[in-house]
């Protein structure tokens, strides 16, 4: 459903599965910081009023979008990491760009999920505009933070 029709963070309570003893890690993309520190926030806040212990969630820092995918593999090595969730935000410009590094995001992230058999959330926003991005990092659009966070969790439960 397109964001302009949902509010990222308004999702579904049920079958949400307990998180207390499990470990996440938030790979944050350092490029576009005031939209991915705004969706950090949103996936931080989520977890821990889900139940997540605060010493239980991991962040580390890549410096773009495209590094991604290697942080999480970093992460989702770790056996203790229970699930990973990946933040970043690429802004449609003028060439090409934006094409490769979305397209090897995507697949990267889903690669990394699928080599360690565990939930490696996309919480990447792929706007067209700097304004756009700000509507799904806590504007009117809500929090793609918030969506990636409970995306984790009922991965875990499944």
């Amino acid at each position: 459903m397109a964001s302009t029709l949902k509010n990222l963070s308004e999702y579904s309570q049920k079958q949400l599965t307990d998180i207390s003893d499990k470990k996440f890690a938030i790979v944050v993309s350092e490029w576009n910081e005031s939209v991915t520190e705004a969706l950090f926030s949103g996936a931080l806040e989520t977890l821990l009023s889900n139940g997540a212990s605060k010493e239980n969630i991991y962040r580390k820092d890549v410096p773009g979008s495209f590094e991604l995918s290697l942080g999480a593999q970093y992460v989702a090595a770790l056996e203790e990491i229970d699930a990973v969730i990946c933040l970043g935000c690429v802004i449609q410009g003028e060439t090409r760009h934006f094409d490769f590094i979305c397209d090897a995001v995507a697949n990267g992230i889903t690669n990394v999920s699928l080599k360690y058999n565990k939930p490696v959330i996309f919480g990447v926003l792929t706007p067209d505009t700097q304004k756009q991005a700000l509507d799904r990092a806590g504007g009117k659009h809500g929090n793609k933070g918030d969506e990636a966070a409970i995306t984790a969790i009922k991965m875990l439960g499944f």
